[in-house]
């Protein structure tokens, strides 16, 4: 299994009333995929999945998996914690038709690098599906080397990371120079996807793409194409909208931004989180209309 392209994780839309709006989540699945997009990401942080009971979360990638099935989409859903024996039982409770699964790096704990390397070994010699690791120390406090990304790319049951340092940093640029050919790279970090894309990664996870999936789909692939004109201004036009949908926790604009299109019945979201001010909703529908721009059209030729 190879991972390329953009990969949409959706929000968990609430009613007003703050229960699980299945329909609203059914109508963003097949919205994403039908725009362009590779495929989904089921329970990651923008579900709020952590706030969500064991009964929603089951009806979550039972939404998204029949959607899939009927667009011939791919499917990683969110699994796993700091714990690695509550990781393993959570991975191998996955249906073995999901294509992947999205396993944070322990957090909190702060193990070291060895032990990081242990916890996804054991998750991997067990679980039914390929694993793409989290990789985001900001939420979980822990760095990795490129070396130690190079030696989970070497688990045949490791399949790729979601990057997202917040930098391109040093680690980055030898990860991208020396990583197996078949262990994808999927940006994970909204403004850092030009970048990295042009480093060689093969895609991204990527919450800003609920609101433009075409355009984001078209970046990746003007990217892969060699298209560099077409894919900076695209780059730099959507680099506005993702910094307006993260002035304010994740994904508390982007439900703001949902709700005033209609697409979800409410912006609510799950405490801690808090809905997203006005001053934020109103500057994230700003960079919403200016990122509709056409492109030049010598860009587009």
């Amino acid at each position: 299994m190879t991972l390329a392209g953009l990969y949409v994780p959706l929000v968990t839309p609430f009613t007003a009333d703050g229960a699980l709006a299945a329909d609203a989540l059914e109508g963003l699945a097949h919205s994403a995929l039908a725009e362009g997009a590779t495929g989904l990401v089921a329970l990651g942080t923008t579900a709020e999945a952590a706030t969500l009971t064991a009964v929603e979360r089951a009806l979550v990638v039972e939404i998204c998996a029949r959607v899939c099935r009927e667009r011939n989409g791919q499917l990683i859903v969110g699994a796993g914690s700091n714990s690695t024996a509550a990781s393993i039982e959570a991975v191998a409770a996955l249906s073995p038709h999901i294509t992947a699964a999205l396993t944070v790096v322990p957090y909190y704990t702060r193990p070291s690098e060895a032990g990081v390397l242990a916890h996804f070994q054991a998750l991997a010699a067990t679980s039914p599906v390929p694993l793409v690791i989290y990789n985001i120390p900001y939420r979980t406090g822990r760095i990795l080397s490129a070396e130690t990304l190079r030696q989970l790319a070497a688990h045949p049951n490791i399949i790729g990371v979601k990057h997202a340092v917040g930098s391109i940093d040093d680690a980055t640029i030898e990860l991208m120079a020396t990583r197996p050919a078949d262990f994808a790279v999927l940006a994970g970090d909204d403004l850092y996807l030009s970048p990295l894309l042009a480093l060689g990664a093969a895609g991204g996870i990527l919450a800003s793409s609920t609101l433009r999936t075409g355009s984001f789909a078209a970046l990746v692939a003007a990217w892969h194409e060699g298209r560099v004109d077409e894919a900076r201004a695209l780059g730099h036009r959507l680099a506005g909208l993702s910094a307006a949908l993260f002035a304010e926790p994740n994904p508390t604009v982007i439900k703001a931004v949902l709700a005033a299109q209609g697409r979800i019945p409410s912006p609510a979201v799950r405490l801690p989180l808090l809905p997203a001010s006005e001053a934020a909703t109103t500057a994230a529908l700003t960079a919403l209309e200016n990122s509709s721009t056409e492109l030049p059209e010598k860009l587009l030729v």
